[in-house]
């Protein structure tokens, strides 16, 4: 069984997701990004567009409007101005 990812979606109304993942793809500033488990630390703004959830095969996106993505060796956090789970 592959390493998992934890992975926790904040947006000032509330929580949107926060649980062990298999990879994340978001829209940074300067280009999109994937992050695994191990992944290495780094910061990043990001940009309006589609934060995408895959795990086990399922995959679960989100509508982001700006904010920040922090990835530590804890995870992967992303504080959104706005986000809204997509239709």
């Amino acid at each position: 069984m592959a390493e998992k990812l934890h992975f926790s979606l904040v947006s000032p109304e509330r929580e949107l997701f926060s649980g062990e993942v298999d990879q994340v793809d978001a829209p940074g500033s300067e280009g999109d990004f994937g992050v695994l488990a191990g992944h290495a630390p780094f910061m990043t703004a990001l940009k309006e567009g589609r934060v995408t959830v895959h795990n086990d095969g399922r995959i679960t996106a989100y509508e982001v409007r700006g904010g920040f993505a922090d990835v530590t060796p804890e995870g992967l956090t992303i504080l959104a101005e706005h986000a809204v789970e997509a239709a």
